[in-house]
């Protein structure tokens, strides 16, 4: 992008574990903090070549794998419980934002870490 000289946008999927604390995640959540990091660092980097950098930090989404590991109640409860939506994130909400941020619709959109998550963070 940068030798294109035409700038662009880039968009990291993280997690809303890089925000919050979930049990038996240290390694996710570690990895997902440093993305948001490498996003902020990014965008600082690369704006001066008009490439917008941006991360989506999604709840649990419902991919396959997604459905198989939190079909059972026991384990989707408590994490339901804590969205005031209700909800886990279907692939197209999340996919919805991505090409929100990856769109001229979103052009002074830089440097964000943007959850996807039905308000768990408001929590």
């Amino acid at each position: 992008m940068v030798e294109r000289g035409n700038g662009g946008a880039i968009v990291s999927v993280s997690s809303q574990a890089s925000k919050a604390a979930l049990q038996n995640h240290t390694v996710y959540a570690a990895t997902k903090a440093a993305l948001d990091a490498i996003t902020r660092v990014m965008a600082l980097e690369l704006g001066q070549h008009q490439i917008r950098v941006n991360a989506v930090n999604p709840t649990v989404t419902l991919t396959d794998l997604g459905r198989l590991c939190w079909s059972d109640p026991a384990i989707s409860k408590p994490m339901l419980d804590k969205i005031p939506l209700g909800k886990f994130a279907e692939v197209e909400d999340v996919v919805s934002v991505i090409l929100f941020l990856l769109s001229d619709k979103a052009a002074m959109v830089h440097g964000v870490t943007l959850p996807v998550d039905g308000g768990f963070l408001a929590t």
